[in-house]
């Protein structure tokens, strides 16, 4: 499965789907910050799936600079948007990113799924 970067802000981003009212980040940096996920996911991604209301699985390419990366962005994004949880496995050759919010946020969850999917 291949993804692409995304060119411009879905209507997720725009209505503030992405960056709901609770996010702390700076407004001015949170098109940098969706740059950042958009471009991990474009290089890293191979699979997204919405499993349930406010959780997504990704699965990424097993390399370890972008297991790093991926970690670096969700520790930094839970700084600013503490409704997130983000779980990496490691295993069998396998690497899975699994984002989740509560029902509150599960919208988020989903306009992020919806940015990561197949362009």
């Amino acid at each position: 499965m291949e993804f692409k970067q995304r060119t411009g802000p879905t209507p997720a981003v725009q209505d503030e789907g992405w960056a709901p009212p609770s996010c702390t980040l700076p407004t001015a940096q949170r098109p940098l910050r969706v740059a950042e996920f958009d471009a991990l996911f474009a290089e890293a991604a191979t699979e997204v799936t919405l499993i349930a209301p406010g959780r997504m699985r990704l699965r990424m390419r097993p390399e370890p600079e972008l297991a790093g990366r991926a970690a670096e962005l969700a520790a930094r994004e839970t700084a600013c948007c503490s409704f997130f949880t983000f779980t990496m496995t490691a295993a069998g050759g396998a690497l899975t990113l699994e984002v989740a919010a509560d029902d509150g946020h599960a919208p988020v969850v989903a306009a992020l799924a919806e940015r990561i999917g197949p362009g």
